[in-house]
Formats: C-alpha cells, sequence, structure tokens
C-alpha cells in the first residue's frame, strides 16, 4: 500500500504526529514482525553514515505517521519511508533505502522500473506473511546501534 500523497513535510503540521527530527531517513515498521526486526537489525549495520532513524509502527510517532498518510498501523502493508519530507512506502521505499546503505543493494533498483501494482503486489504477499518468520519485540534487547536508531 501507498502512502497518500501529500507534500513535502506536511506532516508538521499535523497535531497527531508528535514533533521528531526529521533530518535523517525515518523509516516506520512492524515492532512485532521477525522480518521487520531482522530488517532493522540488518539497516542498522549497514548504516555506517548514520542516516537512519527507526520508529514502530505501534508507537506514538509511527502510528501518527501512518495515520497521517492513510495507513494503518495495524496493516502489514504499511511499512514508510521518510526522506527530505517525502514518504514512500512497499517495495518502493525498500528500492529506495537499501542502495542507499551499501552498494551491493544497487541491483534492487531494477525492481523500480516494475509497474506500481506489480510491486505491491509483490510487497503485499511478502507483508501478509510475515508472520511465518515469527514473531518478535523490535524493543526488546536490541543491540547498542539499533538501540541508538530507535525513536517513538
Amino acid at each position: 500500500m501507498r502512502p497518500a500523497l501529500r507534500p513535502p513535510y506536511s506532516y508538521r503540521d499535523d497535531p497527531e504526529v508528535p514533533s521528531f527530527d526529521d533530518d535523517c531517513i525515518l523509516v516506520v515498521m512492524d515492532g512485532d514482525c521477525a522480518l521487520c526486526s531482522a530488517t532493522a537489525r540488518r539497516i542498522a549495520r549497514l548504516d555506517r553514515d548514520d542516516m537512519v532513524r527507526i520508529c514502530t509502527a505501534q508507537s506514538p510517532l509511527g502510528r501518527g505517521l501512518l495515520g497521517h498518510y492513510q495507513l494503518s498501523p495495524d496493516d502489514p502493508d504499511s511499512w514508510l519511508m521518510l526522506h527530505e519530507g517525502r514518504a514512500r512506502g512497499s517495495l518502493d521505499a525498500i528500492v529506495a533505502l537499501f542502495p542507499k546503505l551499501h552498494h551491493g543493494f544497487v541491483p534492487l533498483r531494477v525492481l523500480g522500473v516494475l509497474p506500481v501494482g506489480v510491486q505491491d503486489w509483490l510487497y503485499a504477499r511478502i507483508a501478509r506473511n510475515r508472520y511465518h518468520f515469527g514473531k518478535t519485540d523490535l524493543c526488546a534487547l536490541p543491540d547498542p546501534e539499533l538501540l541508538r536508531r530507535l525513536i517513538s
């Protein structure tokens, strides 16, 4: 599911969105999903330039941002990335984020040429089955690099 199209930084004027430092890339993901937890840990390991912060969909900030972009924190398709005030979701967010973190992910960009409907379908297949990978608490005993990136 794609976030609703809004002007850059529109969340700053939304009273439902707690203020936060938006100088970094912010990723909002399910805090109970083992796949999302593994992804967050991978982001923390790859982010050598300290440019990414992570927020759970269940936190006040995560709920506020997802609501602002007409996404639901209870919908497994809700994965949001904010960069320079612009929101991306679904596979589009993953394809935009990971090549920034490591050159080994640059080939992912080829997925960006797929039609939006195909991208969303692929992402939805993974998202809807994410609990097959298990459930975990993203915030439970995180390593120091991940802990430093978590915001609520």
